[in-house]
């Protein structure tokens, strides 16, 4: 299947009311929107019921995690996994991302749902590897309106066949320099690391099909987010739009270096998980007896797609008192190191 036909199946799967080739992208007017009325506090509180959870699984330690070792190495896998793919982006400088692995998701920010002011493009001015061993998403602007003029760029991987087996464990992770901005010239800058699962692909619509948000940072604050969406929209077994979210967690130092981003899914416990790392550090937990079974089985119990982007603007973002604004700067760029996916056979 051409990618554009693909893009065209994918949108016949998304809500209604959605637009443009990369409508899957509304995903994130969820838990953003409805920050603006929920407030920081209540998806502290959800992080904390989340990660509380039930049932008598182990939480592995970060021993059980990778994290890089050297500049551009992708680490080896942990004890009993093995590596299944990943990407060291070792292209030439000021190159694409090859076709054969990635695909670009373009158009406006207002066809995503979520309130964005960028146009996504294909541009090597917005998207590329540097020849130095990392991919670069670089956000740009024009004019004198800090509200519109605004480029950037997203990916997400061709293949959707990242995923546990039943009685299996499967972890996604990168190596990410958020953009080297602060709260002072950063209004606006919201980058993401995250995956949505292949039967959104296939038909299932949004957020039944599931979607695991592994890095989102907003306005330069040096912190991370974790969510997963699933059940329905609005409300339902999963409080959509909001989902089940870790609330905002300190990322000291995550605009000025890398640091590894990871999510394990864990089918091999009882109660099945999902568990969040930053630096090889579990912060947050999500159990399947949080919600009912058919739920997390349609949204965890498959395979996913990854998704790099650095949006501007939005409803996550002016939530938290964003702009973009006068002050926020053109040229952030969010730098990715590696990503690596990594199986545990049951």
């Amino acid at each position: 299947m051409s990618s554009g036909q693909e893009d065209e199946q994918e949108n016949s799967a998304y809500e209604p009311g959605r637009s443009g080739p990369t409508a899957h992208r509304a995903r994130r007017s969820k838990l953003r929107l409805a920050f603006a009325t929920v407030a920081v506090a209540a998806l502290s509180l959800a992080g904390m019921t989340a990660a509380t959870g039930t049932g008598g699984a182990a939480t592995p330690t970060a021993a059980d995690v990778p994290v890089a070792a050297a500049p551009n190495d992708v680490p080896g896998p942990p004890a009993g996994f093995t590596t299944t793919w990943s990407d060291d982006f070792n292209g030439g400088a000021n190159t694409g991302v090859p076709s054969s692995d990635w695909k670009y998701d373009t158009g406006p920010g207002s066809s995503f749902g979520t309130g964005e002011i960028e146009t996504m493009s294909d541009s090597t001015s917005n998207v590329y590897e540097d020849g130095n061993g990392h991919l670069v998403l670089k956000a740009l602007h024009s004019g004198s309106d800090p509200s519109s003029g605004w480029t950037s760029g997203r990916i997400e991987t061709q293949s959707s066949s990242f995923g546990a087996p039943a009685g299996g464990v499967v972890e996604m992770q990168s190596s990410i320099q958020q953009p080297d901005l602060n709260t002072s010239n950063g209004a606006g800058y919201w980058p993401a690391f995250w995956m949505l699962g292949s039967t959104l692909r296939t038909g299932t619509t949004w957020p039944t099909s599931g979607e695991v948000d592994i890095l989102e940072d907003i306005n330069a604050r040096s912190s991370v987010f974790g969510t997963l969406h699933c059940g329905t929209n609005p409300g339902g077994p999963c409080n959509e739009s909001t989902g089940i979210g870790s609330g905002e967690h300190a990322c000291s130092g995550c605009q000025t270096g890398y640091h590894t981003y990871a999510v394990q899914i864990d089918r091999s416990v009882s109660p099945e998980q999902i568990r969040w790392y930053l630096d090889g550090q579990n912060y947050f937990t999500v159990n399947s007896t949080q919600v009912d079974a058919t739920t997390w089985a349609n949204a965890v119990d498959h395979p996913f797609f990854i998704i790099y982007d650095l949006a501007m603007g939005g409803g996550f973002p002016d939530a938290f008192g964003g702009g973009p604004n006068a002050s926020t700067v053109s040229g952030g760029q969010m730098n990715i190191d590696y990503v690596a996916v990594y199986n545990k056979a049951p």
